[in-house]
């Protein structure tokens, strides 16, 4: 398969401009060895494991595929027990090469990832975030629209983003929020970004931890049916995220919307982890196959690109698709202006 080369992929070492999205906990070995069987970059979440459970998925991942794969961490260290420092060691320890940041400062992890040989992507929301992280040192940025499902780092949509981004840093730019087809990825190219970021897409193929009902819910989406607030914050408060709607968003836009501590069934338990911990109502907590009670009732965290996602391929099978309706996408466009350059003269 001929590969689409951007200065993302060049930065990255990969044959097409795709990266599976840090997914939570439906990421694993499995899917991101998938994605980068097929050229792209797969992904490992890594932020609410263990530096030793950590190490047990890198070398599982590693042991999977020649391809290239990364972590992602949540720089935030009051949302977390691990300290971001001895996380992204622990990863680097085990040989991992590219390394994602998100929601916090990147300037205290870039040398101590660079100075290892690896790569550092940063997450943003807008261009003077971009700046500071480009000012750090990093190696790529991703403009995270507010179209993203899960926890969202902007409130402003992907198309006006993108290109703000791009105009105001010299490293490559990844899009990310709403894409699920290569159209999205040709488009996100004409923006300028150098590649684009699918995390909704990447939930709904075979080898994500999702639940089957999670997934089902995906696959019968519109853009329409998520909700963006701060519904679902016990765990991480006061942090914007895109889910699909559910019971529990009804039960409490019903009740008026009343705010934490009024909420209709805070206290309920809904569902269990497989280690018998309770899921309560407002938790955030991410519907994984072994998850049993309510499911419905959790969140299911899903971008607006839910609408476009309507097949569970393998994920390489996926990667593979995206990069050839990319070209197809581009190819479109060059098709048009070809015809607009040959036509009637006036």
């Amino acid at each position: 398969m001929a590969g689409i080369e951007t200065p993302l992929t060049d930065v990255l070492d990969l044959d097409v401009p795709v990266v599976q999205a840090p997914i939570g906990s439906a990421t694993c070995p499995e899917l991101a060895a998938s994605v980068a069987d097929a050229g792209g970059l797969g992904m490992l979440a890594v932020t609410w494991r263990s530096p030793e459970r950590t190490r047990e998925l890198v070398r599982e991942t590693r042991r999977s595929t020649d391809g290239r794969f990364g972590v992602n961490v949540v720089v935030d260290d009051d949302a977390k027990s691990v300290p971001t420092a001895d996380h992204v060691a622990a990863c680097l320890d085990e040989g991992v090469e590219v390394v994602s940041l998100s929601f916090g400062d990147a300037d205290d992890i870039v040398d101590l990832v660079q100075d290892e040989g690896g790569v550092v992507l940063q997450s943003v929301g807008s261009a003077d975030a971009a700046r500071e992280a480009a000012e750090a040192g990093v190696d790529a940025v991703v403009a995270q629209g507010w179209e993203a499902g899960g926890h969202v780092q902007s409130e402003v949509a992907t198309m006006p983003l993108v290109p703000k981004v791009a105009d105001a840093v010299d490293v490559p730019v990844v899009a990310a929020g709403g894409i699920a087809d290569g159209r999205g990825i040709a488009a996100a190219l004409a923006l300028g970004a150098d590649g684009a970021w699918l995390g909704t897409r990447f939930l709904a193929t075979e080898e994500a931890r999702a639940h089957d009902l999670y997934r089902e819910r995906v696959l019968d989406a519109d853009e329409t049916d998520t909700y963006f607030g701060t519904l679902f914050d016990e765990g991480w408060p006061g942090v914007p995220h895109r889910v699909l709607r559910n019971s529990t968003l009804e039960r409490w836009q019903d009740a008026g919307e009343p705010p934490r501590g009024e909420r209709p069934g805070e206290d309920e338990v809904v569902a269990e982890t497989a280690d018998g911990d309770s899921i309560a109502r407002y938790e955030d907590s991410l519907a994984v196959p072994e998850v049993t009670g309510d499911v419905e009732a959790i969140p299911l965290y899903a971008g607006q690109s839910a609408g476009l996602t309507e097949s569970v391929p393998s994920a390489e099978t996926l990667t593979e698709r995206l990069a050839e309706e990319t070209r197809t996408a581009l190819n479109r466009t060059r098709s048009l202006l070809d015809a607009s350059d040959s036509g009637p003269e006036t």
